[in-house]
């Protein structure tokens, strides 16, 4: 399996270059060339399958140049550190079931992929003799689970940049605590799109790139959207299982990585298995305009209790638009540019085929926090408010012959302020969470500004 950019501008690479390419040197992300699509029979052979025996054969559709079993071990180290030994179950609650994503060690759904991502870093670095210095820019739980991922492995050093006061208190802490020696945590005065501009703007500078070797934990990183299909997998499994041969899935979305990651699972199994993926924005509604209407327009960034979905921006987007543009990297390039000078994309003439594909709802703040509560007053279940926004969502999209599977990304107890705000008490603090506030933190703040980041990264990266 070879991987190529969106934008058509590089020689095909293996899938280790890809990892440690991160973002594609001509500025696309990158895909593999052709996405492999299985059948029954193969999925007979799934049905049973514990997590972790389903993402070495998945993930062995995509990866031919590791061997087996190092692929096994580097899978099995990878999820042993998860709370639960279905790593990612799922139960029912009410009409919808929820698949439980936020059990690994900094309780959100970026654990599943980063925790793999680290490891996979690691194994190249060890074969390679090399180093390298992860640059990433997070709205909330990318940070955290990078990190946790990372830290304190040899030869990788880790800048995360986050928008000062703009996660929630819990966010921030979880990723400012970790002090150990590679791991740098930078607050821009600005939001998460002024922090994702910045990093793509760094990655785009090849001597710079090159000369302190950068590698990517965002979700451009192709390894993240990978390790992200083998769960919309597992859940559909789960409910063949039980007689379902045909589910929806709806999704808490804001970068467009998770909810592509379901894509591709949709077009790795036989037709109709993933029915349709409901994609659920907060108030940052730039990708339900675009299923709806066809425009991809950047707006102002509003400010809500799911800070991980307050973007304007949504950097896997451009995955999607070569599809949509039928493999046409040229013209992928040239929409990315116009993008990048006016801020806009007129895609109405392809909404007939992004309905096929995707239902979307816009879901208000007020709406977020009454579907907590609602939830939690019904069902005895604790929503974040980022999966409340799906779950409202499927709720009103879904079909009622059709399971949907709405996907929790957080834990509660990560978003205390808007669970208090729903229900009127505090949600109990898991024992990851309990002493935060107490531990020492260690962060420096900045402008967002490239120049001033770029001599950070420069002072204290290895070379």
């Amino acid at each position: 399996m070879r991987y190529i950019s969106t934008r058509g501008g590089i020689e095909p690479l293996q899938f280790q270059d890809a990892v440690m390419m991160g973002l594609a040197r001509d500025g696309g992300l990158l895909l593999p060339e052709t996405l492999p699509a299985v059948n029954k029979q193969i999925l007979d052979r799934w049905q049973y399958l514990p997590y972790q025996y389903l993402a070495r054969e998945i993930l062995s559709l995509f990866i031919d140049d590791i061997p087996a079993h190092d692929l096994e071990e580097l899978i099995e180290r990878s999820y042993a550190s998860f709370a639960h030994p279905q790593v990612t179950p799922i139960t029912r609650q009410g009409e919808v079931y929820i698949l439980e994503l936020f059990h690994g060690p900094t309780l959100a759904f970026k654990d599943v992929a980063l925790q793999l991502l680290g490891n996979l870093f690691e194994y190249v670095l060890a074969r390679s003799g090399g180093f390298m210095n992860i640059l990433g820019a997070t709205s909330g739980d990318t940070g955290s689970a990078a990190i946790a991922g990372v830290r304190g492995k040899n030869n990788i050093n880790i800048f995360i940049l986050h928008p000062h006061g703009r996660t929630s208190p819990i966010q921030a802490l979880q990723m400012t605590t970790v002090l150990d020696p590679n791991v740098y945590n930078v607050a821009v005065r600005g939001t998460f799109d002024d922090a994702q501009s910045i990093v793509k703007a760094i990655f785009n500078d090849l001597e710079f790139r090159d000369t302190y070797r950068l590698g990517a934990v965002n979700s451009i990183n192709w390894a993240r959207v990978l390790a992200q299909v083998v769960y919309y997998v597992y859940a559909y499994l789960k409910l063949r299982r039980l007689g379902s041969t045909s589910i929806d899935f709806a999704v808490p979305t804001g970068n467009f990585g998770d909810i592509f990651a379901g894509y591709v699972a949709r077009r790795l199994l036989p037709p109709g298995c993933i029915h349709t993926l409901i994609l659920a924005t907060n108030a940052n509604d730039i990708l339900t305009r675009f299923v709806t209407r066809g425009d991809y327009s950047q707006g102002q960034v509003q400010v809500t209790s799911s800070p991980s979905m307050d973007i304007q921006i949504a950097s896997n987007f451009e995955r999607y638009l070569y599809y949509l543009r039928g493999e046409d990297g040229a013209a992928v390039k040239s929409d990315m540019e116009g993008f990048a000078l006016t801020g806009r994309l007129d895609l109405s003439a392809f909404t007939d085929q992004v309905a096929r594909d995707f239902r979307s709802r816009s879901v208000s703040e007020e709406e977020t926090i009454a579907t907590i509560g609602a939830f939690y007053q019904e069902h005895g279940y604790l929503l974040d408010p980022h999966t409340a926004v799906g779950v409202k969502a499927a709720l009103e999209l879904r079909e009622p012959d059709r399971p949907v599977v709405c996907l929790a990304t957080a834990h509660p107890a990560k978003f205390g302020a808007a669970v208090t705000r729903a229900i009127g008490s505090e949600p109990p603090l898991p024992p990851a969470l309990a002493d935060l506030e107490n531990r020492e933190s260690r962060c420096v703040v900045l402008d967002a500004e490239v120049g001033i980041i770029k001599e950070f990264v420069a002072k204290n990266a290895l070379c």
